[in-house]
């Protein structure tokens, strides 16, 4: 195990592109989890992510692959692949091979994102992506995108979310906001208070993160009367070396000309804050860690739940765990 780039890439939901990169009859290839995927929308607008070179002698299906009604055809000799990975057609054979299958990923679409799950094993899926009610809504406005690449490990990206204290000496906050961190099996819930002065004054407001595996992240801001902000994120391992950063943004239309563009605007400065972190931080598989980091210690042993196989006593066989933090 690399100390520069912590432990293998993780089981979880990832996105892979977005999804309008991908229009109906398009190909896309992409590279994550260490491997050569492709990604095509069908002529009916369904998305499918197969593994990227073909079965029959190797061709990358991203590279002169096109889409022919609800399959992928192969450039060089034109067999044809649907969304489950089957064979669909071979226009020069007689009858199919037995066996004739390429690697199907399962995708979906959720916040213009495409996610895929990736498991070592290749297990199912052992969550869902979540429910954003936010985004459809006539009352929030249309998300605003936002994406970064950064070299670090996605489970060292997401450990952020339980880190109270570097928002005083990263984000320059007055002082480490009180937080409370619950876990509720496979989900992590962060709760902080903090005082913002915006245009529109000053609130005493609370910061709600919920994580959903090492890869996705909520985080929405709360009081100010009648008025929210929803951030939506998806950091995906490229390799262990390497993460795509994606987030999207969305406030509630009664407070976008007011002091939504700013707290947009604030949330993307406080990502790339982080950035410098992130780039030159190496990997402590065994931090020493003080009293004041309760929160990153509960972190690590509910990280190893997305790893194969879990370690024994890791946190989805506990009960709900909740600590509550003070101002520093």
């Amino acid at each position: 195990m690399s100390e520069r780039f912590g432990p293998p890439i993780p089981n979880g939901w990832f996105a892979v592109a977005w999804s309008n990169d991908v229009a109906p009859g398009e190909v896309k290839s992409v590279h994550y989890f260490e491997q050569d995927l492709v990604i095509f929308r069908t002529e009916t607008g369904e998305v499918h992510v197969l593994d990227a070179f073909c079965p029959h002698l190797g061709a990358h299906l991203g590279f002169g692959g096109t889409v022919v009604g609800e399959s992928l055809q192969c450039p060089f000799h034109a067999w044809q692949w649907a969304g489950d990975g089957s064979c669909a057609s071979i226009p020069y054979a007689k009858r199919i091979p037995p066996g004739a299958k390429i690697r199907s990923w399962r995708a979906q679409e959720l916040a213009d994102m495409i996610f895929v799950w990736h498991h070592i094993e290749d297990e199912p899926p052992f969550f869902d992506l979540p429910v954003l009610s936010e985004l459809g809504s006539p009352s929030w406005t249309t998300p605003e995108h936002f994406d970064m690449t950064v070299k670090a490990h996605v489970q060292d990206m997401t450990e952020n979310n339980c880190d109270p204290v570097h928002f005083k000496y990263v984000h320059e906050n007055d002082n480490v906001p009180e937080s409370e961190v619950s876990y509720d099996g496979l989900t992590m819930h962060v709760e902080s208070v903090s005082n913002y002065e915006t245009v529109a004054g000053s609130f005493d407001m609370k910061l709600v993160r919920d994580t959903w595996g090492l890869g996705l992240a909520a985080v929405r801001i709360e009081g100010i009367p009648d008025c929210g902000l929803m951030m939506f994120s998806s950091t995906s391992p490229v390799t262990r070396e390497k993460s795509d950063s994606r987030w999207i943004f969305t406030v509630t239309e009664n407070l976008y000309d007011t002091a939504g563009k700013e707290f947009i605007q604030n949330l993307q400065e406080g990502v790339t804050q982080d950035y410098p972190i992130w780039e030159n931080k190496i990997h402590r598989p065994q931090p020493l860690l003080c009293d004041g980091d309760e929160f990153l210690a509960e972190y690590r042993r509910w990280a190893s739940n997305f790893y194969s196989p879990p370690p024994a006593g890791s946190l989805a066989e506990r009960p709900t765990v909740r600590r509550a933090g003070a101002s520093r």
